[in-house]
């Protein structure tokens, strides 16, 4: 699609294939003509190892080793980056000095300073860059933010939010950076379920506290406790305290250490509402307003895969922005980066707090008790050093520096 014909469909190559780039394979193999779009290519060193392949070859797309000969052969009018933290950066530069558009997986970097990187090439190049936490551009999250930045709750005091996720050993020994702080490059990919598997749910409640549509609320101080369990470079359970802009505080559990699956559960405390989402079944975001009446937004889930697709076609077709950006990502870019700041020290849990579930590779290495401590701190709006728990390490509270 050039600039000056907007009725051609829209080239697009996905980078990426193997992996998370699985969940675009089937869109863009099955939609291109009820989006008008034509899939151009795929990019993958390895693609051999997608469960997709076979879809790709029947359907005749050509699949690059580098970005570099995917640009020697098509230019395609928008990227989809799904690839491993540490090369976003460097990819959406890239595509966009070729002049592309780009949907880039979140997180958007591992480091502030890259992410600046990023909003740099996006100016220079005058091209769409939209990160894909997927939960932002889904119709409930849109419809709750509406509600949020017209007032309807009044001024936003508190944000909770726990995840409790366990993680096997197949999990960190699926990549050479899972779990990692840098890859074997040397390369900041700061891996952690605040920076990966959770990091939806930590950005999710700063798209919600942002000011307009396509902004996040600003950071200003942010306090840590790090831990881990499994045997890796960075940290696999988290507490956060979070200062943000205007006086809201927000808290953030995560841990990929605990005996049970328990899905994201939040509480947004506004002055005239509440916000939740507690039903780990079908994840609806509930408001209860002081005077009783309860309103449903439904659920992120019914759209949030494809919603991100979609919605940047269509931003890049009407010349609009995007619901989540460069602007809107960075402020958990910043939250990850003070985070490793605040903990001075990531504490190991000795091999005696321990056990061990299951079999190899699907064994799961548990901290017993986590979730409880976790789920006491949540409920309390407090920090596991606060509450007196034996093996907790107060982080140190610093002040985030701006982008």
């Amino acid at each position: 699609m050039s600039e000056n014909n907007r009725d051609e469909p829209l080239k697009i190559a996905l980078v990426g294939v193997g992996g998370y780039g699985t969940t675009y394979v089937p869109l863009l193999l099955s939609e291109a003509e009820r989006h008008h779009f034509r899939f151009v290519g795929g990019v993958d060193p390895f693609p051999e190892r997608s469960n997709k392949i076979e879809d790709l070859q029947d359907a005749a797309i050509p699949i690059y080793p580098s970005m570099d000969s995917l640009y020697s052969t098509v230019k395609p009018d928008l990227v989809v980056l799904s690839t491993p933290i540490g090369l976003h950066a460097a990819q959406t530069s890239l595509a966009l000095a070729h002049g592309s558009h780009v949907l880039c997986e979140k997180p958007i970097a591992a480091t502030p300073s890259d992410a600046a990187k990023m909003r740099t090439a996006r100016d220079a190049a005058g091209k769409l860059v939209a990160i894909g936490y997927q939960w932002s551009f889904s119709s409930a999250v849109q419809a709750l933010k509406a509600d949020a930045l017209a007032g309807v709750f009044g001024k936003l005091k508190r944000m909770r939010t726990v995840v409790l996720w366990p993680r096997d050993e197949s999990y960190y020994a699926r990549n050479d950076w899972a779990g990692a702080t840098k890859n074997a490059r040397g390369d900041w990919v700061l891996d952690s379920p605040v920076n990966n598997a959770c990091a939806h749910h930590l950005h999710h409640m700063l798209y919600i506290a942002g000011n307009a549509i396509d902004r996040s609320a600003t950071p200003r101080r942010v306090t840590a406790e790090l831990y881990r369990a499994n045997k890796i470079q960075n940290f696999d359970t988290a507490a956060l305290r979070l200062d943000l802009s205007d006086g809201v505080e927000a808290y953030f559990y995560v841990t990929h250490a605990g005996q049970k699956t328990h899905h994201p559960v939040y509480t947004y405390e506004y002055e005239n509402a509440t916000i939740e989402s507690r039903d780990e079944h079908d994840a609806h975001i509930v408001a209860t307003f002081k005077n009783g009446e309860r309103k449903d937004y439904g659920t992120p889930a019914t759209d949030y895969r494809d919603g991100k697709l979609w919605s940047t076609i269509e931003a890049i077709r009407t010349g609009g922005p995007t619901l989540c950006g460069i602007e809107a990502a960075t402020p958990h870019c910043q939250v990850v980066w003070a985070c490793q700041q605040s903990a001075e020290q990531i504490k190991t849990f000795p091999q005696d707090q321990l056990q061990v579930i299951g079999e190899s590779p699907r064994r799961i290495t548990t901290v017993p008790g986590i979730d409880q401590v976790l789920m006491d701190c949540f409920e309390k709006s407090a920090l596991p050093s606060e509450l007196g728990v034996p093996w907790a390490i107060k982080g140190t509270t610093v002040n985030v520096d701006p982008v």
